[in-house]
Formats: structure tokens, sequence, C-alpha cells
């Protein structure tokens, strides 16, 4: 009997423990707001704004990190996130109610027009730079140019046209389809005075040196505008042609060409994801298995599309990108 009576005051000593530790790993229940992303919440809450692929990746009802909904419920612990599978009922959580910081703001992000982009295949320049005054080489601010757009073409006295380096020739790293030209900003001209099929020409504005050759288009006034995230209306797939500057490791923050265009449904403001598969050894696996989860390595947004090809951010790299990986929407 005294045996019984010490466990039972053991146990009655040892309760106020084990409730308190219950209670430190009961969550907090958040409810998502209009403006949150998988960002904002991981920085908020975790400390941490890179923990958004652990959450994407541990949540299967979230098919884009930056997509989610009003009204939907995120279990809040000291290490981690997760979302409330729907339809489950929550009552016995702790509530929150205008207790948390304010709402992590909508994401957008910005095209400045000096992004470039692949000029298709079968799209051609209006014309181009076809010496400069005095035969130079190079041709910077004020400079005088000649060009071979002429009235003919319908072109005006004071007409402007943006100028572009033919870069190099885009070709695709799977099917080794050329995909077109890729093309970099250099500045502006206006025509002064014009012929049939040729015209004189001052340089207006000047990035990069310009030199004969290069290509003419039409010129687009405030091109600078801001890209709001927009939920993919399709399932996309592609791949990452390349990148703004060439180089061969590719990382946030980087301008790349991918090969979605408007004729797949692609959209500026879609977020896609940058995936590679992983390379079983079937020396260990002995047969067993027959393809890996995927490894995610970070995600991109559109800025800009053509037809078959788009100019997109980088804009989360969790390793190493390089041209050739895939890109998938997980849109459902």
């Amino acid at each position: 009997m005294k045996m019984r009576l010490l466990l039972i005051l053991l146990a009655i000593l040892a309760l106020p423990g084990y409730l308190l530790a219950a209670d430190q790993e009961q969550p907090t229940i958040y409810v998502i707001k209009q403006g949150d992303t998988l960002w904002g919440l991981s920085e908020r809450f975790i400390k941490d704004p890179h923990y958004w692929p652990n959450m994407w990746a541990n949540n299967s009802q979230v098919t884009n990190p930056h997509f989610i909904y009003p009204g939907q419920k995120v279990r809040v612990f000291p290490d981690r996130l997760e979302f409330v599978p729907l339809g489950q009922a929550a009552a016995s959580q702790k509530a929150v109610s205008g207790v948390m910081p304010e709402v992590a703001a909508e994401r957008s992000y910005t095209l400045y027009g000096s992004e470039g982009f692949v000029l298709e295949k079968n799209a051609k320049p209006a014309g181009t730079v076809i010496g400069i005054q005095n035969d130079r080489i190079l041709a910077g601010d004020d400079d005088i140019v000649y060009t071979d757009i002429g009235t003919a073409q319908g072109a005006r006295g004071g007409e402007k046209f943006s100028i572009f380096r033919k870069d190099s020739t885009v070709i695709h790293p799977v099917t080794n389809e050329v995909m077109g030209t890729k093309i970099i900003p250099l500045g502006t001209l206006q025509l002064t005075d014009m012929e049939r099929t040729s015209s004189r020409a001052i340089i207006a504005r000047v990035s990069k040196e310009i030199s004969p050759g290069s290509y003419l288009m039409p010129y687009q006034e405030n091109r600078r505008r801001e890209i709001p995230l927009k939920m993919a209306t399709r399932d996309l797939k592609g791949y990452i042609l390349d990148s703004y500057s060439g180089a061969g490791i590719i990382a946030a923050g980087d301008i790349v060409y991918i090969d979605l265009g408007s004729a797949q449904g692609a959209e500026a403001g879609n977020m896609l994801y940058i995936v590679r598969d992983v390379t079983l050894d079937q020396r260990y696996a002995e047969g067993r298995i027959d393809k890996l989860p995927q490894e995610l390595l970070g995600a991109l947004v559109i800025l800009e599309t053509g037809e078959k090809v788009a100019t997109a951010l980088v804009v989360k790299s969790i390793e190493a990108v390089y041209k050739g990986d895939r890109l998938v929407s997980l849109a459902k």
C-alpha cells in the first residue's frame, strides 16, 4: 500500500513537468492573410527566410510556395512551420489574433529593360548600324552613326530605336534546336537625316559601346515596370537555355533565358522551380529503385515572354544552377 502511494505521489510530482513539455510542443496556429508569402512567414517565425524550400518540400498541399491563400492555417513550432491539412479541426490548439507583426508585403519583381532577350530564329531586327562617322569602330554618347533603316520602311526623322549587340546563337541543351540569338541592350539612337534605304542617326543614350553590325529594334518608352507574381494556369515544364552573363554557374540575381513562352502558356510573373534529376548508382540499388525524388535547386520568375522563349530572374538558388537544368511550375 505504501509503495502504491509513493508511486502515485511521484506521478503527481512529475505531472507539471510533463504538462509543461507538452505545452511547449503545442504549436501556435497562424491564419494566412492577404499578402503573406512563405519567405515572409519563414523570416518572421523561424528567423530564416531561406527555410521556405523545406516548408514547400514537406507540405504537399502547397504547390507554389509564393501562392498561399488567406484562411489557410499554419502550425508554428519553434523550429519549423507546418500547414494544417484542409478540413482538419484545430480547435484544441492556440489561435493567434492581432498579436503578430505586420504581414509580409506581397512580392513583385522589376523589369528594367536592360535584361536582354532571345531574338527567336524566325524574327528579324528592324535594322542594323552599318557604320560610324569617320570610320570609327566604336561609338558612344552623341556620336553619329549610319543605319540601313530608311523611308522605304516607313521610318521618319526623329524616330528612336533601341540598339542591341548580337551576342551568341542559343541552342537548346537537350534537343540541339536553334532557339534564336541572344541580344544584349546597348543604348538608343534617334534618326536625323533620311534616305530611301538608309539614314543618319545620333546616339541618344549608351550603356555599352556600340559597333557596326549592332541590331536595331523599335524603341519602347518606359520599359521599366513591376512584375507581380502570377499563378501559372498550365503545367509548365522546360529548361534553362542560357544566361545574360554566359557564365557557367548561375545563381540568385542572375538573368536567364528559358524555352517557355506564350505559345506554352507562360506569362510574366509565373514562378518556376529549378530541379535536377538525381542520378542513381544501380550498384547499391540492385535494381529495386528506378527513380529518386528530384532535387530542388531554386526558383525563378518570368519577367518577359516571347513566343517560345522568355527572360527570367533567378530569385532563389539553393545550389549551383547550370544551363540545361529543368524547370517545373507544379501547377495543379
